[in-house]
């Protein structure tokens, strides 16, 4: 792992763990978007129908998609670089299982996981780093299995930086990606494209929420 990528792990966490209160209470359990949630069931027949590996929820936050997984039966645990967010959500959900840990460097064996989502994480990976976190969903999945990336999309600006949040000062970046530019980072690290969706802004929203599901061959 490059010193830039992780600064870029330093400042992200720092971030997170500096707002997560602030952030959890304005993303509640159960503001999930109809056609989100649809997109979830979905992804939770296919990992169940592909054995009873455990999906890894990456990025987990305040522990909500990790809970929507669960609740469709799946086995999962979440996994969070901020420690502060994690603390949250095993509060939230006492029953289910989160620890630390970075998406670019997965403390898992390679083929142990059935699944792999990312509601809005994959958001704060640069370039490079986009390209290391689909190298690893791809060594820990098992053959047949998928991962279901969300993400806000676009193309301007590419990358925004913001240095305030909830009253917080942070240093947190945002990268902007089409469906299309998220795809290519998942085949490029040699899985499948099985569909691409996008979905126009929803009351507060101002950018489009892409979705892109891929499959380890």
């Amino acid at each position: 792992m490059s010193d830039s990528t992780a600064d870029f792990l330093r400042t992200t966490r720092a971030a997170y763990d500096a707002i997560a209160k602030d952030y959890a209470a304005r993303f509640p359990a159960g503001g999930v978007h109809p056609l989100d949630r649809a997109l979830i069931s979905g992804f939770a027949e296919l990992v169940t129908a592909n054995g009873s590996a455990p999906v890894a929820d990456l990025g987990s936050g305040p522990g909500h998609g990790t809970a929507l997984l669960h609740e469709r039966g799946v086995p999962v645990f979440g996994v969070d670089l901020s420690p502060a967010m994690v603390n949250l959500a095993r509060e939230a959900y006492p029953g289910l299982r989160f620890h630390v840990g970075s998406m670019t460097a997965l403390d898992l064996p390679d083929a142990s996981l059935g699944g792999v989502l990312a509601l809005y994480s994959t958001i704060h990976l640069p370039d490079e780093g986009l390209r290391t976190a689909c190298a690893e969903f791809r060594r820990t999945l098992v053959p047949g299995s998928h991962v279901l990336l969300c993400f806000q999309s676009g193309t301007a600006p590419g990358r925004l930086h913001l240095a305030g949040r909830f009253g917080q000062e942070i240093d947190l970046d945002y990268y902007w990606r089409t469906p299309e530019q998220v795809a290519g980072a998942l085949t490029g690290a040699g899985l499948d494209l099985v569909a691409t969706a996008l979905r126009e802004p929803a009351g507060e929203e101002t950018r489009p929420r892409g979705w892109v599901l891929a499959r380890r061959g």
